[in-house]
């Protein structure tokens, strides 16, 4: 029984015709259910556009905040001069705050953490550690909106759900929508959101079709190819 279920969620898979996003959801959750994995998948999209990243004013990237939260506890750390801000990044769960010890810090190899905050002041400095967090996705940009002097209500967001996006050197955006046991609205809501973020940001020169097509898959699990028309 089991190899009948595995291969009809293959004969659904990328090899074939899209599906609506409803139709992965299910079949991405009924999949990882099947395996019983150890541990709770992520859940991820991948969404491929017709940008050609070589062109500056075609390249994606943005923030959103998942409705449903990231499932996952995100570490935030902080640069700034201010103290009374320092401490306003710790009390919003900031796990650290700092500003020319922290720069040091990530110098000397420090990447414990997943995103970054820092105050307009604090860039000036920052520069140093630049081609450190740029690569990693980890800089702050303006874009992100993680620039600000509103340190506490930034550190609350992305603690809550707020994920950052950009595209690769092939076009790619790969954004987290989750982990496998959420709920299927849960899922769908993130989905559309990203999507429906993704969209607000399409580079001007950028004419006609702007998403290729979008992969929705899991840690380990099976790849599906969602209707974007849909």
């Amino acid at each position: 029984m089991m190899v009948w279920k595995m291969t009809n969620l293959k004969r659904k898979s990328v090899t074939d015709n899209a599906i609506g996003v409803t139709e992965a959801v299910e079949l991405l959750k009924k999949a990882c259910q099947d395996k019983q994995r150890k541990f709770v998948e992520n859940v991820d999209l991948a969404i491929n556009l017709t940008i050609d990243p070589k062109q500056t004013n075609q390249n994606v990237r943005g923030s959103v905040s998942l409705p449903a939260g990231s499932g996952k506890e995100v570490k935030v750390i902080v640069f700034t001069e201010d103290d009374s801000l320092k401490e306003e990044a710790l009390k919003a769960g900031a796990m650290m705050a700092g500003f020319e010890d922290l720069i040091e810090k990530v110098e000397n190899g420090f990447l414990g953490f997943d995103s970054c905050v820092a105050t307009p002041e604090a860039m000036k400095k920052m520069g140093k550690i630049a081609k450190i967090l740029g690569p990693r996705g980890l800089m702050p940009n303006p874009k992100n909106g993680n620039i600000t002097r509103e340190i506490a209500n930034v550190v609350k967001e992305i603690r809550k759900g707020k994920v950052d996006f950009k595209n690769d050197k092939f076009g790619i955006v790969h954004v987290g929508v989750g982990k496998i046991n959420f709920s299927s609205e849960d899922l769908l809501k993130n989905i559309k959101t990203v999507v429906s973020a993704l969209r607000e940001v399409k580079p001007e020169g950028v004419k006609g079709k702007y998403i290729k097509n979008i992969f929705l898959t899991s840690t380990m699990g099976p790849s599906f190819l969602i209707n974007v028309d849909k």
